[in-house]
């Protein structure tokens, strides 16, 4: 990990993000846990790097799309506690309007496609996106984020292929958790890398520590500015891991105790924290100031959230497409 030519600010910023997500992700937890919200959950806790990493290489005009683990994109992308939050809750006040949820989270105005809760659903939205992108001769760049899971189904081969194909400004990122759900990655996938397969297709490939953010936005700006110089895509793998379970309901006893440990000691925020201390980023103060500013933003949010309106039987009629 290295800091070589980033200010302070930014990699204060860098760490306030990922802290940001965390919070969240325990503070939505416990709401859930309590009874006060409803739908169902599927949680980063410990994946904060790859969504905070990629999104700060990102411009605000380009788009992401994401899956059914959508909270850390979101709110790396830009889209506030506040909409976030009230979207969770139904709310008329989220940012899709109580319409979406948990796994259809998104804001367009952010850059950020409603996520698509179908395993790798996202990939050729995503290649289409950029295709529009080209087409329309825009600088602009569309970055698909997916699950280790998601490079088995035929939408990853022939939404890749076709970015591949047509030369398209479009970044693939796999989040490799280990586990497609309970099912290990090793089980179903015969290479030692996903970024390998970005050979068969002709384009650039890379696998990096998802739990380093610095490693995550260096990787990510050479992907992004690549594919906005006209390059193509990249096929961009992150090592990361889940330390909570699949879902809500899920104990994850799949995960070995040694294997939940080793994962706690490599998370990535407090591996950061380490690393700004060392270098006299500021100091020890100044991140416990940082954490208690983040708490006290998730807890007004779940207050405004919790006394939002709720929507009306008939708004089920507004915001749809007719042709």
């Amino acid at each position: 990990m290295s800091e070589t030519g980033y200010d302070a600010e930014f990699l204060l910023d860098l760490y306030r993000r990922m802290v940001l997500i965390r919070h969240f992700e325990e503070r939505v937890k416990y709401l859930f846990l309590e009874g006060v919200m409803p739908g169902t959950i599927h949680q980063c806790n410990g994946q904060e790097a790859t969504a905070v990493g990629v999104c700060a290489a990102l411009e605000p005009a380009d788009v992401i799309t994401s899956t059914h683990r959508p909270h850390g994109h979101a709110l790396a992308k830009g889209i506030t506690v506040h909409d976030a939050m009230c979207e969770l809750f139904g709310r008329t006040t989220g940012c899709c309007k109580g319409k979406g949820g948990s796994m259809h989270l998104g804001d367009l105005a952010k850059g950020m496609v409603p996520a698509i809760a179908i395993v790798g659903g996202g990939i050729p939205i995503a290649t289409g996106i950029g295709l529009a992108f080209k087409m329309k001769k825009e600088k602009r760049v569309a970055v698909c984020f997916m699950g280790d899971g998601a490079t088995n189904e035929g939408a990853f081969h022939e939404g890749i292929n076709m970015g591949a194909i047509w030369t398209l400004p479009v970044v693939y990122v796999v989040e490799n958790n280990l586990y497609g759900a309970s099912t290990p990655v090793s089980w179903v996938v015969r290479t030692k890398t996903i970024s390998e397969r970005s050979a068969i297709y002709g384009i650039s490939g890379f696998t990096v520590d998802g739990n380093d953010v610095l490693a995550v936005y260096e990787a990510a700006k050479k992907a992004v500015d690549r594919a906005r110089a006209g390059e193509g895509p990249t096929l961009l793998e992150l090592m990361t891991y889940r330390i909570t379970g699949h879902s809500r309901r899920d104990p994850a006893l799949y995960q070995s105790e040694e294997e939940k440990k080793k994962a706690l000691e490599n998370e990535p925020i407090g591996h950061f924290a380490e690393h700004l201390l060392s270098r006299q980023i500021g100091d020890q103060a100044c991140l416990d100031r940082i954490v208690t500013e983040v708490d006290e933003e998730i807890e007004a949010a779940a207050a405004a959230a919790m006394a939002a309106p709720e929507p009306r039987p008939e708004d089920t009629l507004l915001d749809l497409f007719v042709e």
